[in-house]
């Protein structure tokens, strides 16, 4: 039995900055961004909006009447939760208003976890072939304003259907992960900014691409030729190149050639958008299948990688009716509008955060489908247009 992505949609919010005018803001040189870095646009998070607005927005491009009379579960992956207690799916799967007698749970492991609530899904799915799991990858990236990460920030969520008989990837048996206790990205419970070392973190993770992409190899009996494609976890996109270089070297084979422009196929939405954490992989995955060189039979592999740290490797074979199941994310990023420096760095202070006080938002400029509208004694109050 074929257990795999069926759909996939992505939602991000409808603001975003220009990362030449951050650099010009920071007396930095913009190629150190847009070339060094890899990013050309960030996502602008206004405080109406939170992983729970984002995550429903993006789950509710998927849902039909037929999806969700087969749903049994949704989970949520995020390192952007909203409550130490509560799962954010359980507030997604209210504003989506879907049935009570479905499971709702959170899964925590830094930018891991969306691979992982992927793997639990396909487990379900086969207990059950007539089951379907929404996984939903949602993460708000923030490291602080004038930050050296300042620039790998970024919002959004990918939400995606787990099946049988899928319509856009059939996940492959086989898969190697690999976990070490590291301190290379993590964040305090009574932090909102992310504490990271940079350099490191980087070394870390094409090290672990080098670890489960061998040992797979080693598994499968495959070679790299194998693959019309890889898909990096991409928290900057330059991040992808040092994985596949750490590999390829000086390889200048047509193999290589087409592993290194498919790479680039995959980066156009994150360039776009920033870190997703969970869902970076998952947007650079839906970047490849409508930016790049891909067809029906095609085989790709995946790379996931968590700070703290984990990382995994596995492969899927691309469905026949892919194009037709995945959202228009070309059309969501054309839809947003650029703010300013200024008005960024408002709203970037303006975030519910840790503040145990009432608030209520003004949301006449936000006219998402969801959004956050405030705080009432210590609970946080969502509105569905």
């Amino acid at each position: 039995m074929k257990i795999g992505i069926d759909r996939m949609a992505f939602a991000t919010t409808d603001q975003y900055i220009e990362l030449t005018e951050l650099a010009e803001k920071r007396g930095v040189d913009p190629n150190k961004y847009t070339i060094g870095i890899g990013q050309d646009r960030q996502a602008v998070v206004p405080p109406t909006q939170d992983i729970v607005t984002l995550g429903a927005r993006a789950a509710k491009k998927l849902l039909t009447p037929d999806v969700t009379r087969r749903l049994s579960t949704i989970i949520v992956a995020t390192e952007s939760g909203i409550d130490n207690s509560k799962a954010s799916a359980i507030y997604i799967k209210h504003l989506l208003g879907l049935d009570d007698y479905i499971r709702a749970v959170e899964l925590k492991e830094a930018c891991y976890s969306g691979t992982a609530a992927i793997q639990f899904a396909r487990g379900l799915v086969a207990l059950n072939s007539q089951e379907t799991v929404l996984v939903i990858a949602a993460d708000i990236a923030r490291y602080g304003l004038n930050t050296p990460g300042e620039v790998t920030q970024g919002a959004g969520a990918v939400a995606m259907l787990i099946s049988a008989d899928p319509h856009v990837l059939a996940i492959e048996p086989t898969s190697v992960s690999y976990s070490r206790d590291l301190m290379d990205f993590w964040r305090p419970l009574y932090a909102t900014e992310a504490i990271v070392d940079g350099k490191y973190s980087t070394g870390v993770y094409v090290d672990f691409f080098k670890n489960t992409l061998t040992r797979y190899l080693q598994r499968t009996g495959r070679r790299l030729d194998d693959f019309a494609g890889i898909a990096f976890h991409l928290p900057f996109t330059k991040m992808g190149k040092k994985g596949l270089e750490g590999v390829l070297q000086d390889r200048d084979d047509a193999v290589a050639n087409r592993l290194r422009d498919q790479l680039t196929a995959s980066q156009v939405y994150c360039r776009q958008v920033g870190n997703l954490y969970t869902g970076s992989l998952y947007l650079g995955l839906m970047s490849l299948l409508q930016n790049g060189q891909v067809k029906p039979g095609d085989r790709l592999g995946l790379f996931s990688y968590g700070s703290g740290a984990e990382g995994e490797f596995y492969s899927g074979i691309v469905q026949p009716a892919f194009a037709e199941n995945l959202s228009d994310v070309k059309e969501d990023l054309a839809d947003r509008h650029r703010v300013s420096i200024d008005e960024y760095e408002q709203l970037f202070n303006s975030q519910l955060g840790m503040q145990t006080a009432d608030v209520q938002f003004d949301l006449q400029n936000d006219d998402a489908p969801f959004v956050l509208a405030g705080q009432k004694d210590h609970q946080r109050i969502y509105q569905r247009r």
